[in-house]
């Protein structure tokens, strides 16, 4: 997917919190990162941010500083500010996942804007957004790293742009079949007999249990092997 989406951090001032925020942006596809007025003018090739950045170091390569947020704001029709609104005036506040369902899939260049560690973004800054969002969080506690921060605006945002596919980390295992069960049902009975633990005479459905507790189980094939293998060695330790 094609990147529509600028993570503009005002003012940081932790060169780890740089680096894990480029991190966050990668993993969910995003590279345009910009540096409002950093604490300090080398944090992109600092060796905590490159560290924190574990492997997002492109990101960072590519990262722009500039000084004021009109200048980082070039070129983005949608802004919007990690913030509370203003208690004045100012933009509305949305959580992330319901403003995300009618901003994806239109016209705009968005981007996300997120204040200092300490202090958050100035009024004047929310100001030149378009709208403040507050991520849901339990009550009376709602601080979050800015790095966290960034990583769940990513995560949201992508959900929203259609996400990505989730890849299956082991083939997926072929399931043994009804002869197959058939099989290691007939040689549970024989060695079930042979231990006393079925009586033959009087079964008491326990068979048929047993196959219902298989067709649950959907066993694979290296499972029923397993099985299998149980039995034979059942038998022959009576030997």
């Amino acid at each position: 997917m094609a990147d529509p989406t600028r993570f503009v951090l005002v003012r940081p001032s932790h060169a780890g919190n740089v680096g894990a925020a480029a991190r966050a942006m990668k993993v969910m596809g995003f590279a345009d990162l910009v540096l409002v007025a950093p604490r300090f003018a080398d944090v992109l090739s600092q060796e905590e941010t490159v560290a924190m950045a574990s492997g997002a170091a492109d990101v960072l390569t590519r990262a722009r500083i500039v000084p004021s947020l009109a200048e980082a704001l070039d070129g983005i029709t949608w802004a919007c500010a990690t913030a509370m609104t203003p208690r004045d005036f100012g933009p509305p506040t949305h959580a992330p996942r319901e403003h995300f369902a009618t901003l994806a899939g239109g016209p705009h260049r968005v981007a996300f804007v997120f204040g200092p560690e300490r202090t958050g973004l100035l009024n004047e800054d929310v100001y030149r957004c378009h709208v403040c969002l507050s991520i849901p969080t339990a009550p009376g506690y709602g601080s979050l790293n800015l790095a966290q921060a960034v990583q769940v605006l990513a995560y949201e945002w992508r959900q929203a742009l259609g996400g990505y596919e989730v890849a299956p980390r082991t083939v997926e295992a072929a399931l043994a079949d009804g002869a197959a069960l058939e099989g290691l049902l007939q040689h549970w009975q024989q060695v079930l007999q042979d231990i006393g633990f079925l009586d033959p005479a009087a079964p008491r459905k326990l068979m048929p249990r047993l196959h219902q507790a298989l067709n649950r189980a959907q066993l694979t094939q290296e499972e029923l092997h397993i099985l299998r293998g149980i039995a034979r060695a059942v038998d022959k330790s009576r030997r």
